[in-house]
């Protein structure tokens, strides 16, 4: 498989993906299949998966929205952090990925914690803010098309409460896929975005190197 990572050993990636991390049957087939499409390098790799599903048990996420949803790995990696009243809204706009993100949930019997909106998601979440939403969710995980990245920030800002938390997927630029030694992340188009929110006295952030960049931001 390829190994989305800042890991700059294969075999170093190989180890921490395929070898410490324990997923679901159903999950790794998602992945498995995810893979083998043409644009399956947009899936978050398994110890990212690993990641959001640990980081929703320590904070105890009961309500959580995802923003770019693909195949639906990422959004069952949050759900299995989330305890069973839990539930995750999901944006995206592909009927066809998402078809097969609803075969896996309902196989999981995730499907009824799940909801997705197929709808541009900046449509999504401007309805949820004029819906009364603002401040009602625990976490935000945003991994969707990179150009709307600062509105989606923006307006997660407002629908997290304060203390929840936003995670940020790709912030260190699609170059870091690579794992190219001449990498540079601050020629990344996603630098200024990344300068901005660890600067911003809103929140709490810091830029964890797993997967291509997760940048985690803390409501203050």
């Amino acid at each position: 498989m390829a190994y989305k990572t800042l890991l700059r050993s294969i075999p170093v990636a190989r180890y921490v993906n395929d070898t410490l991390l324990h997923e679901s049957e159903v999950i790794k087939r998602l992945r498995a299949e995810t893979a083998k499409l043409p644009a399956g390098g947009m899936q978050i790799s398994s110890d990212q998966g690993a990641f959001l599903t640990l980081l929703c048990h320590l904070l105890g996420v009961r309500k959580a929205i995802e923003i770019g949803t693909f195949t639906g790995y990422s959004a069952m990696n949050i759900v299995q952090g989330m305890p069973a009243d839990g539930r995750l809204i999901c944006c995206d706009i592909s009927v066809e990925w998402t078809s097969i993100a609803r075969r896996y949930w309902a196989e999981a019997k995730l499907a009824d914690r799940i909801d997705l909106r197929l709808a541009p998601a900046n449509d999504t979440l401007t309805a949820l803010l004029a819906q009364g939403a603002a401040g009602s969710f625990d976490l935000a995980f945003i991994d969707a098309d990179k150009d709307p990245y600062e509105s989606y920030y923006e307006k997660s800002l407002q629908l997290v409460h304060t203390g929840g938390i936003i995670v940020m997927d790709n912030m260190l630029g699609t170059g870091a896929d690579s794992g190219g030694v001449d990498y540079d992340p601050a020629t990344s188009h996603m630098h200024d975005l990344c300068l901005k929110i660890c600067n911003d006295v809103r929140v709490e952030a810091m830029l964890a190197t797993v997967g291509a960049g997760f940048l985690l931001a803390r409501k203050k």
